[in-house]
């Protein structure tokens, strides 16, 4: 098929086109990450272990931010994308619609893992979906903390974790800074995610970004396992790996902007006022002109 000819039907509007690009590179992510996950659940650790989970979620990461990064700066995550907008490195008003497209990604991602993996969740369970026990199996499509994880522990955990994440993204990303070349940085922030998987996955399974955590639990909650993914620990769990990445990714910006990016050396920052007013960040396109700012984000 000769796709060439539906030039014609190229969408135009740059907003639309950034909304399905943060939807498909958030499907991309979670298909690699609870694929990984649902793999080692369902063969009862026979395939797959915690590195190689920890490896799929960053491959995910790495991959979605490949696909996305060049027409959407490759965010993937609503708390990035509220995080830049918060400490201006994004428009405000481009925040609802992506925050959609990648709940609708992570959404999409889970049905279709659904599909792969029906014969073996009912091979496993019967039929009969569990939350958690020894067939439990929403935790393949989102995280749950162990049970002597207090709320303030797990919250706490998933802020950090999300701050460690926004710190680095900034770092790397920050033209000023030891940035890697901008086709190696979607493979840098592979390697974060992975790093943090391997050291904040205990408590609760770092989250760290609402869009794979929320969307796929409504999933379940819709496909067979009932109201409990909202319901476990009386309510008191559904909402921290929402919450705690949000605060984390807010504080993580700030702090890394408080730190370091305010504290160039005049030789290193932008000294036109039009060009600072418009400098935006990219997540896997660097520091931007305002003259690139404007036609890839304001348009």
């Amino acid at each position: 098929m000769n796709f060439a000819r539906w030039g014609r039907y190229r969408i135009k509007n740059r907003l639309v086109r950034e909304g399905l690009a943060e939807f498909l590179g958030t499907c991309i992510l979670v298909l690699f990450g609870d694929g990984s996950v649902a793999q080692y659940v369902l063969s009862r650790g026979t395939l797959g272990s915690a590195d190689a989970i920890h490896w799929s979620w960053g491959i995910g990461v790495t991959m979605g931010v490949y696909v996305s990064g060049g027409v959407s700066g490759g965010h993937i995550n609503p708390s990035v994308t509220v995080a830049l907008a918060c400490v201006g490195k994004f428009p405000w008003r481009k925040v609802p619609f992506y925050i959609l497209a990648q709940y609708l990604g992570g959404f999409t991602a889970s049905a279709l893992l659904y599909g792969v993996y029906h014969d073996a969740l009912d091979n496993l369970d019967g039929g009969i979906r569990h939350v958690d026990g020894v067939n439990g199996t929403a935790g393949i499509w989102s995280t749950y903390p162990q049970t002597f994880a207090t709320l303030s522990t797990v919250l706490g955990d998933q802020v950090l974790g999300t701050a460690l994440l926004l710190v680095l993204v900034l770092a790397i990303t920050d033209d000023r800074n030891l940035n890697p070349p901008r086709g190696l940085l979607p493979i840098s922030i592979g390697l974060i995610v992975v790093g943090i998987g391997m050291a904040f996955h205990l408590n609760c399974g770092y989250a760290i970004n609402p869009a794979r955590d929320l969307a796929p639990r409504i999933f379940t909650a819709i496909a067979g396992w009932g109201t409990e993914p909202f319901s476990f620990r009386d309510y008191q769990w559904f909402w921290v790996p929402v919450l705690g990445p949000h605060v984390g990714a807010i504080i993580g910006a700030c702090v890394y902007e408080l730190l370091i990016d305010i504290h160039w050396p005049d030789e290193y920052t932008v000294t036109t006022p039009t060009e600072k007013r418009g400098k935006t960040n990219d997540i896997a396109g660097n520091y931007t002109s305002f003259r690139r700012f404007e036609n890839r984000v304001l348009r």
